[in-house]
């Protein structure tokens, strides 16, 4: 993250965000997967790192399989011809995109606001102070170090249990996360970056998606 200056003179919080160049992989349709939608792969990834799948998944391989298929007649999925590709996803939709194109920041000319899901931060097990705001006990007479405990969970003789969604202590973070309506503050296509008003999901150096936002106002 980062500060710029806008035209006004504001200074505004921004998440500096490398998006793209991405290469689609996959088009998927209606006929052939039950839905429509297109695959884009970003950042390549070393060829003796990537496993035989995934060099599979993006070029043309000679195997037995792809050889009787070739002979059944079965006509073979059209590949990008790129190099394996570290982070791969979907984005559900009819495009007029092609196998083998590429995704510039060039699509976002026009768009404000977007969505960004990410991987959030995980903080491991964590307690109900730091995971659900507690105010915790009080810190004078009566309480015996126990100043950050959650305090009484049960629900006496009935229905002696405790109900599903009871705030307790527990994982916290390491989830999927989407941080709705952002706005784009700057687009600088020659270095294929994003400048996004505000936090976006994960780490510094972490792998997120962009959309445009369908949120209404």
């Amino acid at each position: 993250m980062t500060q710029v200056y806008q035209e006004d003179g504001t200074v505004v919080p921004v998440t500096v965000v490398q998006a793209g160049p991405c290469n689609v992989l996959q088009i998927r349709s209606v006929e052939r997967d039950g839905y429509s939608a297109v695959q884009l792969g970003f950042e390549d990834k070393p060829r003796r790192l990537a496993s035989r799948s995934e060099r599979g998944h993006v070029a043309k391989l000679e195997s037995k399989r792809a050889k009787r298929r070739t002979e059944a007649g079965i006509e073979l999925v059209e590949k990008a011809g790129c190099e394996p590709q570290r982070f791969v996803r979907e984005f559900r939709g009819e495009s007029d995109l092609s196998v083998g194109s590429q995704v510039t920041l060039e699509t976002f000319d026009g768009v404000s606001r977007v969505d960004v899901t990410g991987t959030s931060k995980g903080r491991g097990f964590s307690g109900v102070m730091k995971r659900h705001n507690f105010s915790g006990q009080r810190a004078t007479h009566g309480v015996k170090k126990v100043h950050r405990h959650a305090g009484g969970t049960g629900c006496s003789a009935s229905p002696s249990r405790l109900f599903k969604g009871r705030r307790m202590a527990g994982q916290y973070g390491n989830t999927k996360v989407t941080t709705r309506n952002l706005e784009i503050v700057r687009l600088m296509p020659e270095d294929n970056l994003m400048l996004i008003r505000g936090a976006v999901p994960g780490p510094n150096g972490g792998l997120v998606s962009i959309r445009q936002t369908n949120k209404v106002g």
